[in-house]
């Protein structure tokens, strides 16, 4: 039994959404992700999948890749990202499939371990976080942040994962309120994505005040699940 992740797999079978437009890299990415997932992942392997999961914009259109997503194989558990515009209703989606499970607000356990997550948003002091704009966003997600972790800990689990699909710090890696949750509750490792191209060169990987953080978009690590633990 192992822990993976993937972040931005960007889907598309119920909209004409080609990825190809961003690039060679992108053609036919789906396939690419299917291949490598089912070399690796079994039945008893749990994915992480953070965020920017369909293009979708209607329940129907994110849901057809919702089920080419529960087609394989392993446990799936799934935040939002900023182009999940189908995500709605948490209790309805945690109603639909055995093997896949939905954080909002939530967690969920993979053996001594809670994931927890919530989807992030621009962190202050970003070149684009605008005050008027992103402030009231970022307060939000910073809640949800907390109530997932304190779900957890209030349930007895001492070894927490956190995943968000923004990363959780701005391009000079200040400190902010997430980074003061993830130290307050002990978070062990933080898996991110949303960064692609050029913007990967603002991203983060390793320990940082004893807090593992691991970037995972889809193009990052090649379409190729990575493995936490």
């Amino acid at each position: 039994m192992a822990l993976y992740a993937i972040s931005d797999l960007h889907l598309s079978f119920g909209v004409d959404k080609p990825m190809g437009i961003f690039g060679e890299k992108w053609v036919d990415h789906h396939l690419r992700i299917k291949d490598n997932w089912i070399k690796k992942i079994t039945e008893n392997d749990t994915v992480i999948i953070g965020g920017d999961i369909s293009w979708g914009m209607s329940k129907e259109e994110g849901f057809k890749d919702l089920e080419w997503l529960n087609s394989l194989p392993g446990n799936k558990l799934l935040i939002r990202g900023n182009h999940d515009y189908w995500w709605s209703g948490i209790k309805k989606l945690n109603s639909l499939y055995e093997n896949m499970m939905f954080i909002q607000n939530n967690f969920f356990e993979y053996g001594e371990y809670a994931v927890c997550g919530t989807r992030g948003w621009v962190c202050p002091g970003g070149y684009n976080f605008k005050e008027d704009k992103d402030r009231k966003i970022y307060n939000r997600e910073c809640i949800r942040a907390e109530l997932s972790l304190k779900a957890a800990k209030e349930a007895g689990y001492n070894k927490i994962i956190f995943v968000t699909h923004y990363p959780p710090f701005n391009e000079k890696i200040e400190d902010n309120e997430f980074m003061r949750l993830f130290k307050g509750y002990e978070v062990e490792k933080v898996i991110y994505g949303h960064l692609h191209g050029a913007g990967i060169k603002n991203a983060f990987e390793g320990q940082y005040e004893g807090i593992e953080f691991i970037l995972t978009s889809a193009d990052y690590i090649d379409f190729d699940p990575v493995k936490i633990l």
